[in-house]
């Protein structure tokens, strides 16, 4: 797949990406030192209550740069949202936040192409993704974001760069996400009534499914691929 159409191009897209990446790793380097809250959950938690009538907003703004950044899994802001603003709510904005996340992650590949990606993935998940999304079609992608544990950030990237339109993408995104964050974001509303042992089971069924879906996520792969469109 040619990416750029020209040298001069390649050398525009080379210093955007240049560009990009100092922003990314600096707001990194940033949010490590000055707003640790984000990669840890309760301080997280914590954070986000004290802007009162803003703090949807915040959340919904977070929950799109751990799509982008990655710092802590989306699983964990959603718990988090279910604890601050209940079941339904939580849900609500978490979608939000990943959609967001996602829609950002889907354009700057677009827009900047392979040598982006390639730059900002980490190289063995380029190698076993690369054009997955565009060979399995909307059945495979979608059997693929539903199960935890597998890197559903890192798909967004590799989405931009096929053929697929964005509402087509975020259509796959939302319903496939969705189970997921609503039993997560349901054990964050259990623990702020004080109801842990439902919240236990529901975070221990995540967990256990996202360790499995992490470990096979190779034998996962192989099988979603058999849906190839």
């Amino acid at each position: 797949m040619q990416v750029f159409s020209s040298r001069a191009a390649f050398r525009r897209g080379l210093v955007g990406v240049c560009l990009l990446l100092a922003t990314f790793f600096a707001v990194y380097a940033s949010v490590r030192q000055y707003a640790p809250f984000i990669v840890d959950a309760e301080a997280l938690r914590e954070w986000i209550g004290q802007f009162g009538a803003f703090a949807p907003l915040i959340f919904i703004l977070v929950q799109a740069i751990q799509v982008i950044v990655a710092p802590v899994p989306g699983q964990a802001v959603a718990l988090v949202s279910g604890y601050i603003f209940g079941p339904l709510a939580g849900t609500v904005y978490s979608l939000v936040g990943v959609l967001l996340g996602s829609t950002i992650a889907f354009c700057l590949a677009k827009q900047f192409g392979r040598p982006f990606v390639e730059q900002l993935l980490h190289e063995d998940v380029v190698t076993r993704f690369d054009r997955f999304v565009e060979q399995v079609g909307v059945p495979g992608l979608l059997a693929f974001v539903i199960i935890p544990g597998l890197p559903d950030d890192a798909i967004c990237f590799l989405s931009g760069l096929t053929k697929w339109r964005l509402r087509t993408f975020l259509a796959v995104i939302s319903i496939g996400r969705l189970p997921a964050y609503i039993v997560t974001v349901y054990a964050g509303g259990e623990l702020a009534t004080g109801e842990v042992s439902t919240a236990v089971i529901l975070l221990g069924a995540i967990i256990v499914a996202s360790v499995i879906g992490y470990v096979k996520q190779e034998s996962i792969r192989t099988v979603i691929g058999q849906f190839q469109m």
